[in-house]
């Protein structure tokens, strides 16, 4: 059977079962079994599948029909310039939250010429997709970690950076939040997508997210705050003097994290809006 015909009809049986996005789907199913990106499947749809791949197009169909999410059923997801390992030990990374990436990049690269290499942070860092990115596209030098309090979480951030060759710009460390630094004034960017979903809602979460994803990843505590709250007490510490906070909060979430920011003394506090104009990047300075 050729390609044509198998990613049309795993498109529509994708869709009979209220898949999302089934025609993509099929197609990025079919390209990760080719070899081959999306944008270059065409080439392909006229080859004979063979029935080791049929068996493999199949086999990810079934996960699709259950509620696995995509990324974790391909192995794999794009995020800005890197194609990262992606499963159930980490949050699956958003487009949202490559602008995110956007932000700090302009800040560490308005730093005055001759400034000191910079020490950025990434917590809660999952596939590692933050950093990474932060990492491949700044090109002077830097230290960059992230952390995470999930073992598991970590290892795959490793794996990713082994992925991208970048292990030798990029440490990772399992860590709660920012709790193994001592030294005060050592930071210079603290970024971090942190779990910003308020507890009742975790639990009406689509069933793709809820079952799949990890919780963890997720649960922001009864306000969604927690982490902010947790996190700027800790900047206050180990920022250097003007360092920078960028956070990725909840769409509802702008003028409380504000507030807080305000709260904790932090200075040119700014919330911004994604793609979809939503409330979606916290940031500041500590004086």
């Amino acid at each position: 059977m050729p390609w044509r015909e198998i990613v049309a009809k795993a498109a529509a049986f994708l869709a009979a079962r209220a898949v999302p996005d089934a025609q993509t789907a099929a197609e990025l199913l079919a390209a990760r079994l080719l070899g081959r990106s999306r944008g270059f499947l065409a080439a392909a749809l006229e080859q004979e599948a063979s029935p080791r791949q049929l068996e493999a197009m199949r086999r990810g169909m079934r996960r699709l029909v259950v509620g696995e999410p995509l990324q974790y059923v391909l192995g794999e997801w794009d995020f800005r310039s890197l194609t990262l390992k992606c499963d159930r030990r980490a949050l699956i990374p958003r487009p949202e939250t490559e602008q995110l990436v956007t932000r700090v990049l302009a800040r560490l690269r308005a730093r005055p010429v001759g400034a000191p290499p910079p020490f950025v942070v990434d917590v809660g860092t999952g596939t590692g997709a933050i950093i990474l990115s932060i990492a491949k596209e700044f090109a002077g030098d830097a230290v960059f970690l992230g952390t995470d309090v999930s073992e598991d979480a970590v290892a795959l951030a490793k794996e990713n950076a082994a992925r991208c060759a970048l292990e030798g710009r990029v440490r990772f460390a399992v860590a709660d939040g920012l709790d193994d630094f001592d030294e005060p004034g050592v930071i210079d960017v603290i970024v971090s997508n942190p779990p910003y979903i308020e507890s009742a809602v975790c639990e009406k979460l689509d069933p793709r997210v809820l079952d799949y994803e990890p919780r963890l990843a997720l649960d922001g505590g009864a306000t969604g705050l927690d982490f902010y709250e947790r996190y700027l007490g800790d900047a206050l510490h180990l920022l250097k003097p003007g360092g920078a906070v960028f956070f990725e909060i909840g769409e509802s979430q702008g003028a409380a994290v504000a507030g807080l920011m305000e709260s904790y003394g932090f200075t040119d506090v700014r919330v911004e809006r994604d793609f979809a104009d939503l409330d979606r990047y916290a940031m500041a300075t500590l004086p």
